[in-house]
């Protein structure tokens, strides 16, 4: 099972730019896009339906402005939209999809600001992201969280952690909420089977040429769960992908129980 998460900037600007030549090239087994900034009704059936995957769509309230979907070669099992919160839940950040013995939710975290005066709201999107994980994990389930989370969490994952220690996506207070996912039973998968690898991001400022000196943050992740470290084969950034200031991330996992059974069936 390939596992993909992606901050398009943009679906309609990523589907001019080749996504959807990528998706059928790559054929992930489920992909989860971030800021896609559209509503169903502004694009087409070769985004919704065309390249045979289900998707699952969620919009903000206001046009043109985050967003997330999910998209699977099977239709999940479950699907629970954001988190019980309108002041999270009306910007479309966040969408749970239940893959058989997996919860995998795909996340849009929100991005503090240049003044920071979105910190507080990062920090309590995160916090009640956390409540309810923690719960999943009480009852026994196998959770990956997943997307961009608009946080570098240790030195090795940007290229100037000295410049950025004042900026939003390197302070301490949202480095210390990764920390407490961590606590709470979640695995960095990438940052676990590569703890020393330098210079691989998966985010590039626009500014500047940053992409191409790889002046970048690693801010998009797989947290899995760690009964699930068994099942891990590898974990991916591809940097050589375009079409996005971000870059896709990928976990491959074992197949998961009952897949077999299904489609054998």
């Amino acid at each position: 099972m390939r596992f993909f998460s992606w901050n398009v900037n943009g679906i309609r600007a990523a589907t001019r730019k080749g996504f959807l030549d990528w998706l059928d090239d790559e054929q992930p087994d489920v992909l989860c896009l971030q800021e896609i900034r559209a509503n169903e009704d502004q694009v087409g059936d070769d985004v919704l339906k065309d390249h045979g995957y289900h998707v699952v769509w969620v919009s903000a309230e206001r046009k043109g402005y985050s967003g997330v979907a999910t998209f699977s070669k099977t239709p999940p099992d479950e699907v629970r939209v954001g988190l019980g919160v309108d002041r999270f839940d009306e910007e479309g950040r966040l969408v749970m999809t239940r893959h058989g013995d997996l919860l995998l939710y795909n996340g849009y975290f929100p991005n503090g600001g240049r003044e920071h005066a979105r910190v507080p709201y990062k920090l309590d999107f995160y916090r009640a992201l956390l409540d309810r994980v923690r719960q999943d994990l009480a009852e026994g389930h196998s959770v990956i969280v997943c997307g961009d989370w608009n946080t570098a969490h240790q030195p090795v994952d940007l290229a100037r952690p000295r410049a950025n220690v004042k900026t939003s996506g390197f302070l301490p207070s949202e480095r210390a909420l990764v920390d407490d996912f961590i606590a709470a039973g979640f695995v960095d998968v990438f940052r676990a089977l590569y703890p020393i690898e330098r210079d691989v991001f998966s985010w590039w400022s626009n500014r500047k040429g940053a992409r191409e000196r790889n002046i970048g943050w690693r801010i998009d992740y797989h947290m899995a769960s760690r009964d699930l470290l068994p099942r891990v084969v590898d974990a991916r950034v591809h940097t050589a992908v375009m079409g996005s200031d971000h870059c896709p991330v990928e976990l491959e996992l074992v197949d998961m129980p009952g897949n077999e059974e299904e489609a054998a069936s």
